[in-house]
């Protein structure tokens, strides 16, 4: 495994970790089925709120 591997594969998991990668998954599926996706900005304000309103567990 190459040093370009490690970093990709770090650089994934640290998108994956910070929400970052879910941007991107939600722009894939507007694609795929057709809908215009909402701005950056209410993405991550219905996010935001979602984990508001609907708790999960977590640590604090």
């Amino acid at each position: 495994m190459t040093l370009t591997d490690r970093l990709s594969g770090a650089w994934r998991l640290l998108r994956q970790a910070t929400g970052e990668a879910k941007w991107d998954e939600y722009l894939v599926r507007c694609e795929r089925e057709g809908v215009e996706p909402m701005s950056r900005r209410a993405f991550e304000r219905h996010r935001a709120d979602e984990k508001e309103h609907n708790p999960q567990a977590r640590c604090c």
